[in-house]
Protein backbone atom coordinates (compact mmCIF):
# COMPACT_ATOMS: atom_id res chain seq x y z
CA UNK A 1 0.00 0.00 0.00
CA UNK A 2 1.44 3.39 -1.01
CA UNK A 3 1.93 6.05 1.62
CA UNK A 4 -0.38 8.54 -0.09
CA UNK A 5 -3.16 5.96 0.30
CA UNK A 6 -2.68 6.19 4.06
CA UNK A 7 -3.12 9.95 4.37
CA UNK A 8 -6.59 10.62 5.76
CA UNK A 9 -6.56 14.28 6.69
CA UNK A 10 -4.24 17.24 6.24
CA UNK A 11 -4.27 20.68 7.85
CA UNK A 12 -1.81 23.31 6.70
CA UNK A 13 -0.12 26.13 8.60
CA UNK A 14 2.42 27.75 6.31
CA UNK A 15 4.85 24.94 5.37
CA UNK A 16 4.10 22.79 8.41
CA UNK A 17 1.29 20.28 8.12
CA UNK A 18 -0.55 18.26 10.73
CA UNK A 19 -1.45 15.10 8.90
CA UNK A 20 -3.53 12.08 9.93
CA UNK A 21 -2.05 8.78 8.71
CA UNK A 22 -3.23 5.16 8.98
CA UNK A 23 -0.62 2.43 9.28
CA UNK A 24 -0.06 -1.10 10.57
CA UNK A 25 2.26 -1.01 13.60
CA UNK A 26 4.25 -3.81 15.23
CA UNK A 27 4.73 -3.49 19.01
CA UNK A 28 7.46 -5.87 20.30
CA UNK A 29 7.23 -7.83 23.58
CA UNK A 30 9.75 -5.44 25.19
CA UNK A 31 7.03 -2.74 25.16
CA UNK A 32 4.22 -4.89 26.58
CA UNK A 33 4.73 -3.40 30.05
CA UNK A 34 4.31 0.15 28.73
CA UNK A 35 1.10 2.08 28.18
CA UNK A 36 -0.21 0.90 24.77
CA UNK A 37 -0.28 4.38 23.21
CA UNK A 38 3.25 5.11 24.47
CA UNK A 39 4.50 1.84 23.00
CA UNK A 40 2.84 2.59 19.65
CA UNK A 41 4.23 6.14 19.49
CA UNK A 42 7.70 4.80 20.31
CA UNK A 43 7.56 2.43 17.34
CA UNK A 44 6.06 5.07 15.02
CA UNK A 45 8.82 7.54 15.90
CA UNK A 46 11.41 4.89 15.01
CA UNK A 47 9.70 4.18 11.69
CA UNK A 48 9.07 7.75 10.59
CA UNK A 49 12.15 9.51 12.03
CA UNK A 50 13.83 11.26 9.10
CA UNK A 51 11.17 10.01 6.69
CA UNK A 52 10.88 11.97 3.43
CA UNK A 53 8.32 11.62 0.64
CA UNK A 54 6.76 13.80 -2.03
CA UNK A 55 3.32 13.20 -0.50
CA UNK A 56 4.21 14.11 3.09
CA UNK A 57 7.38 16.17 2.72
CA UNK A 58 9.83 15.98 5.65
CA UNK A 59 8.37 14.24 8.72
CA UNK A 60 9.28 16.25 11.84
CA UNK A 61 7.54 14.25 14.56
CA UNK A 62 4.71 11.86 15.42
CA UNK A 63 2.47 13.92 17.70
CA UNK A 64 -0.39 11.68 18.90
CA UNK A 65 -2.31 8.43 18.46
CA UNK A 66 -5.91 8.99 17.38
CA UNK A 67 -7.31 5.46 17.09
CA UNK A 68 -6.06 1.92 17.76
CA UNK A 69 -7.67 -1.17 16.27
CA UNK A 70 -7.81 -4.65 17.81
CA UNK A 71 -4.43 -6.28 18.39
CA UNK A 72 -3.32 -9.19 16.21
CA UNK A 73 -0.62 -11.80 16.82
CA UNK A 74 0.82 -13.19 13.62
CA UNK A 75 2.13 -16.79 13.39
CA UNK A 76 5.83 -16.97 14.22
CA UNK A 77 5.95 -13.44 15.65
CA UNK A 78 5.53 -12.78 19.38
CA UNK A 79 4.80 -9.11 18.80
CA UNK A 80 1.34 -7.56 18.72
CA UNK A 81 0.20 -5.76 15.57
CA UNK A 82 -2.29 -2.89 15.46
CA UNK A 83 -4.00 -0.84 12.77
CA UNK A 84 -3.38 2.68 14.03
CA UNK A 85 -4.55 6.14 13.01
CA UNK A 86 -2.12 8.80 14.21
CA UNK A 87 -1.15 12.44 13.67
CA UNK A 88 2.25 13.63 12.51
CA UNK A 89 3.86 17.00 11.88
CA UNK A 90 5.54 17.36 8.49
CA UNK A 91 7.44 20.16 6.77
CA UNK A 92 6.43 20.54 3.12
CA UNK A 93 8.10 23.27 1.01
CA UNK A 94 5.73 25.02 -1.39
CA UNK A 95 6.66 26.60 -4.72
CA UNK A 96 6.81 30.43 -4.66
CA UNK A 97 6.48 30.57 -0.88
CA UNK A 98 8.62 33.17 0.93
CA UNK A 99 10.64 31.80 3.84
CA UNK A 100 13.26 33.02 6.30
CA UNK A 101 16.50 31.11 6.76
CA UNK A 102 20.08 31.20 7.98
CA UNK A 103 23.15 30.90 5.74
CA UNK A 104 25.11 27.81 6.79
CA UNK A 105 27.71 27.60 4.02
CA UNK A 106 28.94 29.73 1.13
CA UNK A 107 30.72 28.36 -1.94
CA UNK A 108 31.82 29.74 -5.30
CA UNK A 109 28.58 28.45 -6.87
CA UNK A 110 26.15 29.77 -4.24
CA UNK A 111 24.99 29.53 -0.63
CA UNK A 112 23.24 26.91 1.48
CA UNK A 113 20.41 28.15 3.70
CA UNK A 114 18.48 26.33 6.43
CA UNK A 115 14.70 26.71 6.15
CA UNK A 116 12.86 24.91 8.90
CA UNK A 117 14.33 21.41 9.39
CA UNK A 118 15.91 21.25 5.90
CA UNK A 119 18.47 23.03 3.77
CA UNK A 120 17.97 24.82 0.47
CA UNK A 121 20.46 26.25 -2.01
CA UNK A 122 20.56 29.65 -3.70
CA UNK A 123 22.73 29.68 -6.82
CA UNK A 124 25.21 32.56 -7.04
CA UNK A 125 23.23 33.97 -9.97
CA UNK A 126 20.11 34.09 -7.75
CA UNK A 127 21.81 35.45 -4.62
CA UNK A 128 21.30 39.17 -5.43
CA UNK A 129 20.34 41.45 -8.31
CA UNK A 130 23.94 42.30 -9.21
CA UNK A 131 27.12 40.81 -10.67
CA UNK A 132 28.35 38.58 -7.82
CA UNK A 133 31.84 37.35 -7.02
CA UNK A 134 33.15 34.87 -4.44
CA UNK A 135 35.95 36.06 -2.14
CA UNK A 136 38.68 33.94 -0.58
CA UNK A 137 37.20 34.48 2.89
CA UNK A 138 33.94 32.80 1.86
CA UNK A 139 31.76 35.84 1.10
CA UNK A 140 29.54 36.59 -1.90
CA UNK A 141 29.98 40.24 -2.93
CA UNK A 142 27.84 42.37 -5.25
CA UNK A 143 30.00 44.42 -7.64
CA UNK A 144 27.89 47.60 -7.77
CA UNK A 145 25.71 47.32 -4.65
CA UNK A 146 28.59 46.14 -2.40
CA UNK A 147 26.07 43.83 -0.75
CA UNK A 148 27.60 40.81 0.99
CA UNK A 149 26.35 37.37 1.92
CA UNK A 150 28.20 35.24 4.46
CA UNK A 151 27.71 32.37 6.92
CA UNK A 152 25.38 33.32 9.76
CA UNK A 153 23.35 35.90 7.80
CA UNK A 154 19.56 35.76 8.22
CA UNK A 155 17.77 36.14 4.88
CA UNK A 156 14.33 36.18 3.28
CA UNK A 157 14.11 33.91 0.23
CA UNK A 158 11.55 32.53 -2.21
CA UNK A 159 11.29 28.82 -3.11
CA UNK A 160 11.60 28.38 -6.88
CA UNK A 161 12.32 24.64 -7.19
CA UNK A 162 11.46 21.49 -5.20
CA UNK A 163 12.66 18.09 -6.42
CA UNK A 164 12.16 14.66 -4.79
CA UNK A 165 13.88 12.81 -7.64
CA UNK A 166 16.38 11.47 -5.10
CA UNK A 167 14.10 11.01 -2.10
CA UNK A 168 17.11 10.56 0.20
CA UNK A 169 18.53 13.89 -0.90
CA UNK A 170 15.72 16.18 -2.13
CA UNK A 171 16.69 19.52 -3.67
CA UNK A 172 15.19 22.90 -2.76
CA UNK A 173 16.13 25.85 -4.97
CA UNK A 174 15.88 29.43 -3.66
CA UNK A 175 16.16 32.96 -5.03
CA UNK A 176 16.89 36.36 -3.49
CA UNK A 177 16.88 38.44 -6.66
CA UNK A 178 13.30 39.69 -6.40
CA UNK A 179 12.14 42.85 -4.65
CA UNK A 180 11.87 42.48 -0.87
CA UNK A 181 14.15 39.43 -0.68
CA UNK A 182 17.62 39.01 0.79
CA UNK A 183 19.13 40.40 3.98
CA UNK A 184 17.17 42.99 5.94
CA UNK A 185 19.64 45.80 5.17
CA UNK A 186 19.37 45.00 1.44
CA UNK A 187 15.63 45.50 1.57
CA UNK A 188 16.00 48.87 3.32
CA UNK A 189 18.47 50.30 0.78
CA UNK A 190 16.01 50.94 -2.10
CA UNK A 191 13.50 52.57 0.29
CA UNK A 192 16.18 54.95 1.57
CA UNK A 193 17.19 55.87 -1.98
CA UNK A 194 13.58 56.45 -2.99
CA UNK A 195 13.08 58.72 0.03
CA UNK A 196 16.16 60.76 -0.82
CA UNK A 197 15.13 61.12 -4.46
CA UNK A 198 11.65 62.18 -3.38
CA UNK A 199 13.09 64.88 -1.08
CA UNK A 200 15.41 66.16 -3.82
CA UNK A 201 12.47 66.34 -6.22
CA UNK A 202 10.38 68.34 -3.75
CA UNK A 203 13.26 70.77 -3.15
CA UNK A 204 13.65 71.33 -6.92
CA UNK A 205 9.93 72.07 -7.25
CA UNK A 206 10.11 74.59 -4.39
CA UNK A 207 13.10 76.37 -5.94
CA UNK A 208 11.18 76.75 -9.20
Amino acid sequence: MLLHDLVLEERRKKMYYKTKVKDFVRVPPSSFGDNLNDGIIKELKKKYSGYISQELGFVVDVSSVEEVGAGLILPGDGSTHYTVTFSMIAFKPEMQEIVYGKVTNVADFGAFITIGPVEGMVHISQSMNDFVSFSKDGVLLGKNSKQTLKVGDIVRTRIIAVSYKDVNNPKIGLTMRQTGLGKEDWVDVPEQKDTKESKDSKEEKKSK
